[in-house]
């Protein structure tokens, strides 16, 4: 049998791989596109802050939820009709999102947008890993991995950039052109895959979505409902435990479960994913902690917040074309280190920002951080698919992107958290300064113009205790993401030795 790909002359990839980018970076993007929009939302839906954040939480559970379904969908229908059916889906969605009046109206459009949406991901992956060769696999990935990676990065850019200038709605809207291209392209140029005949676990997608459904919940919601303090999240955390137990069971015993767990009998893909796991919570709580110091802090506009996050993605894409370049002529463990040096490096000098700090200083190590990151994205790619048989692609990569999503969230609820509970103990901390018997703090009134008995002191005072606290709790959260690269190191002492492929 040939090997995937081998087929095919380069240029006749062009189209195909154009198809399945834009797939990907529609969906992806509208993953954070939306955050910046969620203050216009509460008006015009008539929700508070607390209820409209179930707008992101929605999509991140519906797609958590049908990303390990991508393998019994695409053997089920075809990899071809499912994606297309998807786009179709999305695009709908998106256009009722745009529409919607309420907020029982959008988060139940945006339940559909993630269900739709999901399995367009793993599925595009699929199509990079065949239509290059083995040897050639890591240029595939890397073409791949500067969607996924540009996606999340631009989201934020580009919705704070339609926000300003057209409408919150439009951030739904772009969509439509966008899809409708998609979908043609797709219909065009993509090939469809044999059907087999798969039966339906349907106690396992149950245990599966009560499972991966409840921890989702979990993970986004934990921080603003006071964690464990909190009967809704320990109702949560009980029903994850079980659900997820329970699917792990059916997925490695049932005859035909509807997610095969025993694919990460495959080593190769069961590491790859667990690293990418933690890689996910470094990448997007870096993503989700930095626009808060920006607009916060620094009272950076949210436009100006996304066109400084944007250089990241610059030097993520750098770095993939670097590997892209040596895929296939360096042990992936050597590339996968540097990236995380690199990246490690570059989040450490992130602890070193002040509120003085100039965008140029926000920006550099920011391009650091993504070059690494692009490193290791494109490397872990391509070798959790090095040893799947061709059938199994699928499959494999829902699960490989399952790990991403459920990374992904993890570090998101995690920053916050950090930030929440740093940023309390470094108040107290600070705080205790705040003293008659404080000379430093007598002279700093004294520049001011002020005593310690003024009334004008204490509101300064005030105001000037949460700003640094929360500078402080910024710095320690960007110590913490830094060590997460450090703790996925002894885990590259378990990959095989391979060129990247």
């Amino acid at each position: 049998m040939a090997e995937p790909g081998n087929d095919l002359k380069p240029a006749d990839r062009i189209l195909p791989i154009a198809a399945v980018m834009l797939t990907t970076v529609m969906a992806i993007m509208d993953m954070t596109i939306v955050n910046v929009t969620l203050p216009h939302m509460m008006g015009a839906l008539g929700a508070t802050a607390d209820q409209v954040t179930w707008v992101l939480t929605a999509y991140i559970v519906a797609e958590a939820i049908t990303i390990p379904l991508t393998g019994w969908l695409a053997g089920r229908f075809g990899r071809r009709r499912v994606m297309l059916y998807g786009i179709a889906g999305f695009v709908l969605a998106s256009a009722a999102c745009g529409l919607a009046e309420s907020l029982t109206q959008m988060v139940f459009f945006r339940l559909i947008q993630g269900v739709a949406g999901a399995p367009l991901i793993p599925l595009s992956q699929g199509v990079l890993v065949g239509l290059f060769p083995a040897d050639k696999r890591g240029k595939g990935m890397a073409i791949w991995g500067i969607g996924v990676m540009l996606g999340p990065i631009l989201g934020p850019t580009v919705g704070g950039i339609v926000t300003e200038h057209l409408n919150w709605r439009w951030v739904f809207y772009i969509n439509l052109p966008v899809g409708l291209l998609n979908l043609a392209m797709v219909a065009r140029y993509i090939r469809e895959t044999p059907r087999r005949e798969t039966g339906t676990d349907w106690l396992g997608a149950l245990f599966m979505i009560v499972g991966i459904g409840s921890l989702q919940t979990l993970l986004d919601r934990g921080n603003e409902e006071g964690w464990w303090t909190s009967d809704f999240i320990v109702l949560l955390t009980f029903t994850a435990v079980v659900g997820l137990a329970l699917f792990a069971w059916r997925g490695l015993t049932a005859k035909q479960p509807i997610v095969d767990l025993r694919l990460f009998g495959d080593r190769n893909l069961a590491l790859a994913s667990l690293l990418m796991l933690v890689f996910g919570l470094a990448l997007f709580g870096t993503i989700a902690i930095q626009p808060l110091l920006m607009e916060r802090l620094l009272n950076y506009p949210v436009e100006t917040t996304g066109l400084v996050m944007a250089p990241r993605g610059f030097g993520a894409a750098l770095g993939m074309f670097i590997i892209a370049r040596i895929s296939g002529r360096v042990d992936a463990r050597w590339i996968i280190a540097t990236g995380m040096v690199v990246a490690g490096t570059a989040t450490w000098i992130m602890s070193w920002y002040n509120l003085q700090i100039s965008p140029g200083w926000l920006i550099w190590p920011s391009v650091l951080q993504g070059l690494g990151m692009g490193s290791i994205f494109v490397t872990l790619s391509t070798l959790a698919y090095a040893t799947l048989p061709a059938e199994a692609t699928d499959a494999g990569a829902g699960l490989y992107n399952l790990a991403r999503s459920v990374g992904s969230s993890i570090g998101i609820s995690i920053a916050a958290t950090w930030y929440t509970r740093l940023g309390q103990a470094d108040w107290n901390r600070l705080g205790g300064y705040i003293n008659p018997f404080n000379p430093a703090l007598e002279h700093w009134l004294q520049v001011q113009g002020l005593t310690l008995s003024d009334p004008r002191a204490a509101i300064l005072l005030a105001n000037e205790l949460s700003r640094q606290s929360s500078m402080v709790a910024f710095t320690q959260v960007f110590e913490l993401i830094a060590l997460s690269f450090v703790f996925m190191a002894p885990l590259l002492l378990l990959l095989k030795p391979g060129k990247g492929h």
